[in-house]
């Protein structure tokens, strides 16, 4: 069965997903938006930088933040100066790193909605006299909803799935940075099996109605 420290560790897990997930859409929307409308040369470039987690290794990731976020690093010295400390080996470090590292997961969704929208929309509400703001609220934010709902999906459970990042990032910290990919290795290290069966059966279970969720709310799937 489920020990306390396996609880702590689910309940870290889904807080650390769901503020994530909650900092990508806000942060990830803007960025979808300008990457589906701008015309700029700096397009390709930025969506390159934000596709990166797709193919650099997690460790890779966490190494660069680990030396930027601390004591020497430029982002390190700016949350000191700020009065916020350090945020390696913190659950906002792990928030960081877990934004960064999903990123890809909730803006290329994002982007590919406002894409799928084209222009008439946004003109005929232009000739309502629509501002951008309004337009954007009452036209974009509607028809960009099956977006928004794979977005949130996608950024929720790759978050949920983390290992490498938030290792490098967080440490292995009880209740504060040890989250359930962590957990898992730990009793696996500790010959634990069937304590790590109970929480990768668990992992798995919940992997398997994510995908569920995304095919069945998913309006552009094939129609038997």
């Amino acid at each position: 069965m489920l020990s306390p420290g396996d609880l702590s560790a689910i309940r870290l897990t889904f807080e650390l997903a769901t503020v994530t997930t909650a900092l990508l859409l806000l942060i990830g929307t803007p960025v979808a938006w300008w990457l589906a409308r701008s015309r700029s040369w700096l397009k390709v470039p930025l969506g390159a930088v934000v596709a990166l987690p797709l193919v650099l290794p997690p460790t890779v990731i966490g190494f660069y933040l680990l030396l930027a976020l601390g004591p020497n690093g430029p982002l390190g010295q700016l949350t000191q100066a700020l009065g916020l400390g350090l945020l390696p080996f913190t659950f906002w470090g792990l928030v960081v790193a877990s934004v960064l590292y999903s990123m890809p997961f909730v803006v290329q969704p994002l982007q590919n909605a406002f894409e799928a929208i084209g222009e008439r929309p946004l003109e005929a509400a232009a000739t309502l006299r629509a501002s951008p703001l309004d337009c954007f609220f009452s036209v974009v934010l509607p028809l960009a909803r099956p977006g928004y709902l794979t977005a949130a999906i996608l950024g929720f459970a790759h978050t949920v799935g983390e290992f490498g990042v938030v290792l490098m990032i967080g440490g292995n910290i009880p209740d504060e940075t040890r989250v359930v990919s962590v957990q898992i290795y730990d009793h696996v290290e500790a010959l634990e099996y069937t304590q790590a069966h109970w929480l990768s059966a668990g992992m798995l279970a919940f992997a398997f109605v994510v995908l569920l969720a995304l095919y069945a709310f998913n309006p552009n799937r094939p129609r038997p």
